[in-house]
């Protein structure tokens, strides 16, 4: 069998009793960072085979762990945190999918979740974006296409970056609650909630991974639903077709879009 095993994102004791156990039965562990990983075997005395398996070669190792599996059982675990999300673990869960392989994921310890919990902002709907572009141009393109979602949102940035980060979001969302919090679990864990311009006046220490929740579009959108007809029906389409579409790409009831269609 094949595990996939959630690690602690800071505190060594946020690790589940069945992960210790599966993590002490398998023959092979495979690690992103071999070194990270085995200061928290030794601290739950755990002697196991260690290979690596990290994103700049998960693909060969992927090839490798399906083809030669064997007999063997096999943990996969990143530096922190789910395999998969945002870290090493994706390909090779696709790979085991196609060629039909059974394996288990394991629940346990994720920074996005314990972040929008902390945020105080709405846990009901949400999305998680993860890392944006490093680059300013591509991050302000990105934060376009998720400006007028109506759920929270939630990022990762690295230290580094965060400070540029929180210009362009302020430049693109405009006004809008923000939660930042850092070293999620570990002894400096801190949380700061504000608004979106007032948080670029705090003073921020730049260190440790950042999740970043971001409180959702609430403003109201009103459309001139009869100007919209118009100008599909315009371009020769068919009132049905207009109706349809004009419900497709501006997410309007349709019954409410035909109901204007009968004035026209």
């Amino acid at each position: 069998m094949i595990y996939f095993c959630p690690t602690p994102i800071g505190n060594l004791g946020d690790i589940t009793l069945r992960t210790i156990e599966i993590l002490k039965s398998v023959d092979i562990i495979y690690a992103e960072d071999k070194r990270v990983t085995l200061k928290l075997l030794n601290h739950y005395d755990i002697n196991k085979e260690l290979r690596t398996y990290h994103k700049f070669n998960e693909a060969e190792m992927s090839e490798k762990i399906v083809n030669h599996i064997e007999d063997k059982d096999i943990a996969l675990v990143t530096d922190a945190g789910m395999p998969g999300i945002s870290d090493p673990g994706a390909v090779l869960v696709k790979k085991l999918i196609e060629e039909k392989i059974d394996f288990r994921v394991l629940p346990g310890a994720n920074a996005a979740l314990t972040a929008l919990v902390l945020s105080g902002l709405d846990t009901d709907h949400f999305l998680f974006y993860g890392f944006t572009s490093s680059k300013s141009s591509g991050r302000k393109k990105e934060f376009e296409s998720l400006k007028d979602l109506k759920f929270s949102l939630i990022f990762y940035e690295a230290p580094h970056r965060i400070k540029d980060f929180l210009n362009d979001l302020y430049k693109v969302f405009g006004e809008r609650k923000i939660s930042i919090s850092r070293e999620i679990t570990k002894v400096f864990e801190e949380t700061i909630r504000s608004t979106t311009s007032e948080i670029l006046e705090k003073e921020i220490t730049e260190k440790g991974e950042f999740v970043i929740v971001v409180e959702g579009n609430n403003e109201e959108v009103t459309y001139d639903i009869k100007s919209l007809l118009r100008e599909k029906l315009e371009t020769g389409m068919k009132k049905s077709q207009a109706v349809k579409k004009i419900s497709k790409e501006y997410n309007i009831p349709k019954n409410e879009v035909y109901k204007e269609s009968l004035d026209l």
